[in-house]
């Protein structure tokens, strides 16, 4: 297997989990194939995630490849240092987070906190049927931070307990925010015992497709993922991710700053021209 197609693997198969991993991978890839088939195979890996589009639009633009991929490593390592320092200054010393599956951003302002020397601790869920909550709880505890670990059904418990969330993205579209299955169930639970909830984001997850009526489709992951060998007659569904109503989130964290969802979409617009090709 060549260099090219095991990137395109790991990618379809979750080995390269979060959002801007998947299209740091992808940029990568394009430096052992960047024709436009290559280009097309690449786009089609994660139907539910414009950042890893955008990071290819934005790699092809460059007459030189290598120059386009430094700077997708440079966008995201300035990206993320940027949310970090504006989601660490929600966290007050005595908190208690709240978070559901895996984030780099959410992680990154996590980690952060902990640099400024607060103290905190964390709620995370576990994030069915891959786990990858996992992830986060073994991340905080790697870097001594508090955290205990809930299964998904427990997250009323966990959210109850908490005085502020932070959740990652997926894409974000002219009408929803889109994240990991179960988001828009704990985003209500949120605003049912009044916590506060951010969406940390980079903007490159923004999908333009969307100001022009075409909006994501969920992707639905093997039944395999929830049940290997199911007794006869049972259908089962793995959607992926899930819909959030934007009016029920507190704000979006960006390198932009914080802001609601139309005022993030017009500094996207107005700072990443190329987003919108």
């Amino acid at each position: 297997m060549n260099e090219f197609d095991r990137i395109c693997r790991d990618i379809k198969e979750l080995r390269i989990q979060g959002a801007e991993n998947v299209a740091i991978a992808a940029a990568q890839a394009l430096l052992y194939k960047h024709d436009p088939k290559s280009v097309k195979k690449l786009m089609s890996l994660r139907p539910t995630e414009p950042c890893l589009r955008n990071t290819i639009n934005f790699v092809i633009s460059y007459d030189n490849i290598r120059d386009g991929v430094a700077n997708v490593l440079q966008h995201f390592t300035l990206s993320q240092k940027r949310m970090a320092e504006i989601g660490s200054r929600l966290i007050e010393n005595g908190m208690t987070i709240f978070t559901h599956c895996h984030s780099g951003a959410v992680m990154a302002i996590l980690l952060k906190a902990k640099q400024q020397g607060k103290r905190f601790k964390v709620h995370c869920t576990e994030t069915r049927p891959l786990f990858q909550g996992r992830i986060t709880a073994a991340q905080l505890a790697k870097a001594k931070i508090p955290v205990t670990l809930y299964i998904d059904s427990a997250a009323k418990v966990a959210l109850k307990k908490a005085d502020i969330a932070f959740f990652g993205c997926d894409a974000i579209t002219s009408t929803k925010i889109y994240n990991k299955i179960g988001s828009e169930m704990f985003a209500l639970m949120a605003r049912y015992y009044k916590v506060p909830l951010y969406i940390a984001t980079d903007s490159w997850k923004f999908d333009a497709k969307s100001i022009y009526g075409t909006e994501e489709k969920i992707e639905e992951r093997p039944s395999e993922e929830i049940w290997q060998n199911p007794p006869k007659g049972i259908r089962i569904e793995n959607p992926a991710f899930e819909k959030i109503d934007p009016r029920i989130v507190t704000g979006i964290i960006s390198e932009f700053g914080i802001f609601m969802k139309q005022s993030f979409i017009e500094a996207v617009r107005d700072t990443y021209p190329f987003t919108f090709a």
